[in-house]
């Protein structure tokens, strides 16, 4: 199979294939996700939470980073990887771009990093020196003090408008990709039309161009608080390579996520 590159998920944006993602942090299930299908893979800084045991992203570091990353290139060559950029990785410019190559010396494709309008200079600078980005609207992990915890965002007007301008200064900034996660429906939609790249939803309903979910909550794995948008595809199936490829056929027919994993 040919390496996955930003060029196909222009192509499938402009064909309407959506396309399904998942995280990865290790080589084994960064090659079993490829030998099922899985062509884009995110190595998130919900590693913190999900291997390292912290109550949110914020302790994780760009070491943790691109020790996850060289792992998932091992076991998933051909796949598009993105990267995160963690907490305070891209507070200044000379931090971002050793941050940022760091992260691309380990195999990631392109880093990811949440926020709107602020970071256009930001993302001007790493596509000018050949990194390429996927920015992060919506619900930011990063910046959970912030919004005092992990809500939904965009419910009403103004947040919206601030949204959808937010995400045409990202694309008009460089960005060539944009995850979504936990909007109402009605603006990913209008977001999803409204950019030329392709948008990933996460608790966005099924109108965005592709769908991720973090692994652990696409096993039911997750303890504790499971999220609205979660589904437990390994329970439907009863083995990971067939939960897989589930899936897989459920975003590409739209029938994930459903009116139960969507914030209306």
């Amino acid at each position: 199979m040919k390496s996955t590159t930003i060029s196909h998920l222009h192509q499938w944006k402009a064909s309407g294939y959506k396309f399904a993602t998942l995280t990865a942090y290790d080589f084994s299930f960064a090659r079993l996700f490829a030998n099922e299908g899985i062509r884009v893979m995110l190595i998130g800084d919900s590693l913190g939470m999900t291997i390292q045991g912290h109550k949110s992203t914020l302790q994780v570091t760009v070491t943790d980073i691109a020790y996850h990353t060289a792992a998932v290139r091992r076991g998933a060559p051909q796949a598009l990887l993105m990267a995160d950029l963690p907490f305070m990785s891209y507070a200044t410019p000379e931090q971002t771009f050793e941050s940022a190559a760091q992260l691309m010396r380990a195999g990631a494709n392109m880093v990811k990093l949440e926020g709107g309008e602020w970071l256009a200079e930001t993302i001007r600078m790493l596509t000018e020196r050949a990194v390429p980005v996927c920015g992060h609207l919506g619900l930011t992990p990063q910046s959970v003090n912030i919004f005092g915890g992990y809500k939904v965002q965009g419910r009403d007007e103004a947040a919206t408008e601030r949204l959808l301008a937010d995400a045409l200064v990202l694309e008009a900034s460089g960005a060539q990709l944009i995850v979504l996660e936990c909007v109402p429906v009605s603006l990913a939609l209008r977001i999803t039309q409204a950019l030329k790249i392709p948008v990933i939803g996460i608790g966005a309903g099924n109108v965005t161009d592709g769908q991720i979910l973090v692994m652990y909550d696409a096993f039911g794995i997750t303890s504790g608080h499971i999220p609205k948008f979660a589904k437990n595809f390994l329970e439907q199936t009863g083995n990971i390579n067939s939960a897989i490829r589930h899936y897989i056929a459920e975003v590409e027919t739209g029938t994930y996520p459903a009116n139960e994993h969507s914030f209306q």
